[in-house]
């Protein structure tokens, strides 16, 4: 039996303030000293008298509530609207009594300081990533955020059934050879790093407008480690970070950024579809596109260019030939058939039933039936799924969906959303500037929050805010709906940098080919590159010659 070594280093090193990767004890210090400040602080007034507040708009208040706080007693003190309820101990009759406003503000306090907290243990990889997942759950249950039962349930939504599936189902599609198959079809007229940039990318993201992105980078990461690989092993390389990042990265980030190309893109542009026909100006399909599909190949190029320029004077090998790899690779693979046919099956089968009852079923579920059809066809044991799948990357999902379940229960993410709007100067308060605020609101909330709960959060929220300002709903809607697209430079933003960063492996040594921080590095750029092409290319661009 192996012997898990906490620290990250060799059990006879000596503990130092320095650390190792996977435990740095000076940020870990830091963090908890600034936690433990920030939990003793009173909450901010500001906040107080949101969760005071009723009706407030941007939050779904429970039945009969009035405010955040009686929804939040609603769910913490549901035995307070009784008369007694016996002790298990000592047989008296005791009531907890109800959470003040204040009480109430100091959880929605914090669920933020919670955010920020694991997402700076997550991006200096002070704690082992998978530590950082039980931190989580750890402070949830320590400080009563949500229910009980509410905590276990927002670490197993369908979003990460479907992570943990794909990254299984990806083992699957590798042992079988099926990926260089695929890789193939998909690559076979790719010559060359600025082909893959300038052609492949755009076709990505367009393709990303209509099928699920989430699928399409859980297909080609592992086609692409394997041309990684082959690339390497042709030039006598042993590895080449460069090219890991640029074949990765690009494909994550040009998925990232289909997401404005039409409504079927996401659940985020469902919602913010459904709130336009509920504000009584409801858009079409086909309008949509109009106002976004435009956006789509413009920022897939500027990405191509971007991680071009970036990562291929760094690239140790020559260049890339996809094409030639894939073909070599697939020449001399047996013929087409068996376990690897049984699994193509199975692949178009998870596929068709993401596009069909996706909406009904979730993406979860069916790629769950895809795991265990793989098991009970002998495609992969038990021993793959252990060695495959990244599990930890499962676990940080997971406690990033329960983060965004405690923000938005507690008014925590309402508040950042009302503190980001007040901060907005005065010519960020009407006309364009107003579509533009929005979109860095939307921007920097989706890299903590899953985009879907970004714009159901900040849609009652904008749209209000578009009438009031003398602006086209239409025009802060989608810039919000846009800007959800934005999530590059956290692994917990989209499943889709969870999807890339798990997979991110050497097929044969199986060593990490992705760091959190390389997110932030390339995410980063690519985000604030993002807003100018909205701002300067759609906003004030192409926008102004359509009708609104």
């Amino acid at each position: 039996m192996s012997h898990v070594n906490f620290a990250g280093a060799s059990q006879n090193q000596p503990f130092t303030w320095k650390g190792g990767p996977g435990y740095k004890p000076r940020f870990i210090l830091a963090a908890l000293i600034v936690f433990i400040v920030v939990w003793l602080l009173p909450p901010p007034q500001s906040m107080v008298e949101m969760v005071n507040k009723e009706n407030p708009s941007g939050y779904s208040l429970g039945k009969n509530a009035k405010t955040i706080t009686d929804s939040v007693n609603q769910k913490l003190r549901p035995e307070a609207g009784k008369e007694t309820v016996k002790d298990e101990h000592d047989g008296a009759g005791h009531v907890k009594p109800l959470l003040t406003a204040v009480e109430v503000a100091n959880l929605a306090k914090l669920s933020v300081m919670l955010l920020l907290m694991a997402a700076f243990l997550w991006g200096t990889e002070a704690l082992p990533l998978g530590a950082t997942d039980v931190m989580v759950a750890v402070i949830l249950y320590l400080f009563a955020m949500l229910p009980l039962a509410d905590i276990s349930r927002a670490y197993m939504t369908d979003a990460v059934f479907f992570i943990f599936g794909i990254l299984a189902v990806a083992v699957g599609v590798a042992k079988t050879g099926l990926d260089k198959r695929i890789g193939l079809i998909l690559l076979s007229r790719i010559k060359s790093a600025k082909g893959f940039a300038f052609i492949f990318l755009p076709m990505l993201a367009i393709s990303a407008a209509f099928l699920s992105e989430h699928a399409l980078v859980a297909l080609l990461v592992p086609v692409l480690m394997g041309i990684y690989k082959v690339t390497c092993r042709i030039h006598g390389v042993k590895k080449d970070p460069a090219l890991a990042i640029f074949l990765i990265l690009s494909v994550c980030l040009a998925a990232n950024h289909g997401g404005p190309g039409s409504p079927a893109a996401g659940g985020r542009n469902a919602i913010m579809m459904s709130y336009f026909a509920d504000y009584g100006i409801p858009m079409s399909f086909g309008t949509w596109m109009i106002y976004g599909m435009p956006f789509v190949p413009f920022m897939s190029v500027v990405i191509g260019a971007f991680m071009y320029l970036r990562c291929k004077p760094k690239f140790l090998v020559k260049d890339v030939n996809p094409s030639e790899v894939v073909k070599a690779e697939v020449a001399s693979m047996p013929k087409f058939g068996g376990k690897e046919a049984i699994m193509a099956v199975i692949l178009v089968l998870t596929v068709a039933a993401w596009i069909l009852i996706g909406e009904h079923a979730g993406l979860g579920g069916p790629t769950l039936y895809a795991v265990m059809a793989m098991f009970l066809f002998r495609i992969i044991d038990w021993e793959d799924v252990q060695q495959g799948v990244a599990f930890d990357v499962v676990g940080l999902y997971a406690s990033a969906c329960a983060i965004g379940v405690a923000l938005k229960f507690t008014g925590g993410g309402l508040w950042i959303a009302h503190a980001f709007v007040a901060a907005l100067p005065d010519f960020m308060a009407k006309g364009d500037g107003l579509t533009i605020g929005v979109s860095l609101l939307t921007g920097i909330m989706t890299n903590f929050m899953s985009d879907g709960a970004t714009v159901a959060a900040l849609g009652p929220i904008v749209l209000p805010m578009a009438t009031l300002a003398g602006v086209n709903a239409w025009q802060v809607g989608l810039s919000c709906a846009f800007s959800s697209s934005f999530a590059n430079i956290l692994i917990v933003g989209t499943p889709n940098n969870a999807i890339a960063f798990g997979m991110a492996k050497d097929p044969e040594t199986g060593e990490r080919l992705l760091s959190v921080m390389d997110f932030v590095k390339y995410g980063l750029p690519i985000t604030i590159l993002a807003w100018l092409v909205l701002w300067f290319w759609t906003i004030l661009g192409y926008w102004k010659f359509l009708n609104w």
